[in-house]
């Protein structure tokens, strides 16, 4: 992993499937009707920690250490929706050892509505 730079960001993309939500609902034993019966338009409502898994995709993608996360849960997610996750580095402090980080993620719809947003705090090793 290179430098963490402040303003630094980072972003990914996915649509959750039908499939995702159902695999989710099996593991996390959160078997909601809103999670497994579709709505008028055949949509499932995604849960509010596979959302979660987009910013947590990208800290694991630069092999952060989360200590801390905070998140707010703002509106649904459903099935069939591409939800766009920014990852912004806010602050940076080098240590000897490793970089203890603030981040600031938001989660957007395609309309630009932000479905998640929070900040997380952590760490990333520096190489040997």
């Amino acid at each position: 992993m290179s430098r963490p730079v402040e303003g630094e960001t980072h972003t990914f993309e996915r649509t959750f499937t039908t499939d995702d939500v159902e695999r989710f609902a099996e593991l996390s034993r959160d078997r909601q009707p809103i999670h497994t019966e579709p709505d008028e338009d055949g949509r499932l409502m995604v849960h509010g920690l596979l959302t979660a898994t987009l910013p947590t995709k990208i800290g694991g993608d630069l092999e952060v250490l989360a200590r801390s996360m905070d998140l707010e849960f703002r509106r649904p997610v459903y099935t069939g929706q591409r939800i766009a996750c920014m990852w912004t580095f806010e602050s940076v402090d080098e240590r000897e050892d490793r970089y203890v980080i603030g981040v600031e993620v938001t989660c957007e719809r395609a309309d630009d509505e932000p479905v998640l947003t929070g900040t997380i705090e952590g760490l990333i090793w520096k190489d040997e």
